[in-house]
């Protein structure tokens, strides 16, 4: 609702404004430009700053939980909040919409760690295009088989800092060396944005609430 609030306001300014520029004779050139340009900064504003900018956890959940009709987007929302009916409907429309492997890896491979299910992980891996996201999750699986010196090693390829930040402090935790889990998790928190920030923070609320405290 609040994202229909926003367009129709934005058309209102935009009509108005259009309206003042052929008024004053202004060229059609300059009038089609400065509306056009408009029209780009709205949606960059709308759908990418909560997408890929935005750290205000409510507004980025309003955006998340406003994209039922866009499933790759909206399987974020319904992970984060562990709604198990939903996610299993919800990543079947993921299948049903992007039909090449190559595209339904990340997907896969992020509904295997919903459901720590180490096979389906591995078995995506192969497919993810992304280097970043292939490694976080080989990264995952060794630490996860127990091997924490690879996963260490392997993390060290991820120019993701919010993934490095994630992925050590979840070999801390596992290790048992919960304090300094916390002090990446603050970390990953901190350099993350967007929907991997809004994850994060839905994740954390779990393992560690005296973290996501201190950036409520």
């Amino acid at each position: 609702m609040r994202k229909l609030r926003w367009e129709f306001v934005m058309a209102i300014i935009g009509f108005w404004f259009v309206l003042f520029m052929t008024w004053n004779e202004y060229s059609k050139v300059l009038t089609f430009s400065v509306v056009l340009t408009g029209i780009f900064i709205a949606f960059i504003r709308i759908h990418w700053y909560p997408l890929a900018f935005d750290k205000n956890i409510e507004r980025v959940e309003s955006y998340l939980r406003n994209q039922k009709n866009t499933p790759g987007m909206y399987i974020n929302y319904v992970m984060a909040n562990k709604l198990d009916d939903e996610a299993e409907v919800v990543m079947e429309q993921v299948r049903l919409k992007y039909k090449r492997e190559v595209a339904q890896a990340p997907f896969k491979a992020a509904y295997g760690f919903y459901n720590n299910d180490m096979n389906a992980i591995r078995e995506a891996i192969p497919h993810i295009r992304w280097s970043d996201y292939r490694a976080y999750y080989e990264t995952y699986l060794l630490m996860e088989e127990g091997n924490s010196e690879q996963a260490r090693e392997r993390l060290k390829s991820i120019k993701k800092h919010w993934m490095r930040s994630a992925l050590l402090g979840a070999i801390e935790l596992k290790a048992g060396r919960r304090e300094l889990a916390i002090q990446l998790a603050k970390e990953a928190l901190d350099v993350s944005k967007g929907v991997h920030h809004y994850v994060l923070y839905k994740e954390y609320e779990r393992l560690y609430p005296e973290v996501v405290k201190t950036v409520s």
